[in-house]
């Protein structure tokens, strides 16, 4: 029996009362399903391999695997015929050597990927997503066993925070890419799932939320952590890169700021000229320093950690209860682009290496805009007084 092997033809297959039923898909010779008594119905190819011998290779159990999903895999495994592979001796072969865990997996994709190249939030984050989201789930599983289906479930339990669910499958995206590598997998079950579509913040300081930040800041107790945030707005860099910025990275006399490779997400050196505001502060600054670090923790030679509560005091006393830390970026860059500064120049003091990064702010360019308007409304009132 030939047909069409959609959801609704194999569930509209009526099981025989004592024989199976291999049907088979009209579209993809060789692609077809197995319906045994019991109602169970499970999706396989068949095929000759290289020495004329028929072989079977199952593919996965309708309900658990979609029809979709089994032709998409059946046309991969077909194509690997083709080419003069035998997909069921191979899978024998290879799963003999998968025995490795996703516990293994993490730890040597933290020690051997992401920490030597990786900027350190970057590192800090992934190692979060693996202890918290990763290994709770799939920690006691193998490498090998770990489906599409089981990665789109989790995808769709994380819905409510779609950049974490996004980001989530992303990193189990490439931790498979290097499974697949070493050899103890040999295909990628996050590869196909669709991602959320992610909603950016647009949120940033006005004028007078700017003002009244800055009183805030005159008056908290704390003038290290105060400076630390007026460094932020004021030079709309990353909060690990300025917490982590050493004395030895500051010129004073040029007003430069060297920002080592290692401290920024893009993981290159960057040169940054700092304004005089940002001069005056760092000079004063200078003065009481006794630490390589210019914002010194309470931990000795560590710098200071993420001020969270700092931040909560001072952005209520600011009447901004809404506003993140990381909008202050927003800020600098919402201004600057606002009063006519060229997306690329934002885009090099922010340390984006790709334009389209910056082009988020580009609906904010309407000085030059109007400038440009206003340029050909003169030329064609000029005409008509002509």
């Amino acid at each position: 029996m030939n047909q069409k092997l959609t959801k609704r033809a194999v569930e509209s297959i009526q099981p025989h009362e004592k024989n199976e039923l291999l049907i088979w898909d009209s579209e993809l010779k060789g692609f077809g399903v197995r319906v045994f008594p019991t109602g169970r119905r499970t999706y396989f190819i068949q095929y000759r391999n290289s020495h004329g011998d028929t072989r079977r290779k199952k593919i996965g159990v309708h309900g658990i695997i979609t029809a979709e999903l089994a032709r998409e895999e059946a046309k991969k495994l077909l194509g690997d015929v083709a080419k003069g592979q035998d997909p069921s001796v191979e899978h024998k072969i290879v799963s003999n050597d998968m025995r490795h865990s996703m516990q293994e997996l993490a730890d040597q994709y933290l020690l051997l990927h992401a920490k030597p190249n990786k900027a350190l939030q970057c590192y800090k984050d992934d190692m979060s997503k693996i202890k918290n989201i990763i290994l709770k789930k799939y920690g006691h599983l193998r490498v090998d066993v770990i489906t599409t289906l089981d990665l789109q479930k989790l995808h769709s339990e994380l819905h409510k925070t779609p950049v974490k669910a996004n980001r989530t499958i992303a990193l189990l995206s490439t931790m498979f890419n290097f499974s697949i590598r070493w050899g103890w997998r040999s295909d990628n079950p996050a590869r196909g799932i669709k991602k959320y579509k992610e909603h950016g913040r647009d949120r940033w300081l006005n004028d007078e939320e700017v003002q009244r930040l800055l009183t805030s800041l005159n008056n908290y107790h704390n003038q290290n952590v105060a400076n630390a945030i007026r460094l932020l707005v004021l030079m709309g860099s990353r909060k690990t890169e300025v917490l982590s910025a050493k004395w030895d990275q500051i010129d004073l006399k040029r007003g430069t700021w060297t920002k080592r490779a290692h401290s920024t997400k893009q993981r290159k050196m960057e040169y940054l000229p700092v304004s005089s505001p940002v001069l005056e502060i760092l000079t004063k600054m200078k003065t009481h320093a006794d630490s390589p670090f210019l914002f010194p923790g309470k931990v000795p030679d560590q710098p200071l950690k993420d001020p969270k509560k700092a931040w909560n005091t001072i952005r209520n006393q600011a009447g901004a209860p809404d506003v993140h830390i990381h909008d202050l970026r927003h800020t600098f860059a919402s201004h600057l682009v606002s009063s006519g500064v060229s997306l690329s120049i934002v885009g090099k003091l922010l340390g984006h290496t790709q334009a389209s990064t910056t082009q988020r702010y580009a609906h904010l360019a309407v000085a030059p805009l109007r400038e440009a308007a206003e340029l050909f409304g003169s030329k064609v009132k000029e005409l008509a007084s002509q």
